[in-house]
């Protein structure tokens, strides 16, 4: 009489790849949520596509509200005479200076003949 012996069954390797699966699960849930989400009606501006560009002559709009410019104060009229018919002004504010003055300076330069006026920014959230 021959005994018939039953094949050994190999072990299935599927469940190691599942624990481990499921461990990064877990792993990216838990990280993704210590970061506060920003306001979901929030829109970033995106400043990747511009040219960036060294500002050689810039009015600079220090913290106090002043402008100087290459070290020497100055307001937009003086300025504008200045410079030649229909030039671009670049303009560097101070982090610290206050926005109702940036709008101001910028509307006054406009007025007084600068074909466009560019606000110089630092990148960030990049």
């Amino acid at each position: 009489m021959i005994k018939y012996r039953r094949p050994k069954r190999r072990r299935d390797s599927t469940i190691a790849l599942i624990n481990v699966v499921f461990l990064m699960l877990i792993f990216f849930l838990l990280t993704g949520t210590l970061a506060p989400p920003l306001d979901p009606d929030l829109e970033l501006v995106n400043t990747a596509d511009l040219e960036g560009r060294e500002p050689p002559d810039a009015l600079i709009l220090h913290a106090d509200g002043t402008l100087s410019y290459r070290g020497t104060p100055t307001d937009p009229e003086t300025h504008m005479r200045g410079l030649g018919a229909e030039e671009a002004v670049r303009i560097v504010p101070d982090r610290n200076a206050p926005g109702p003055r940036l709008i101001e300076v910028t509307g006054a330069l406009r007025r007084l003949g600068a074909s466009s006026v560019f606000v110089v920014t630092e990148k960030a959230l990049e």
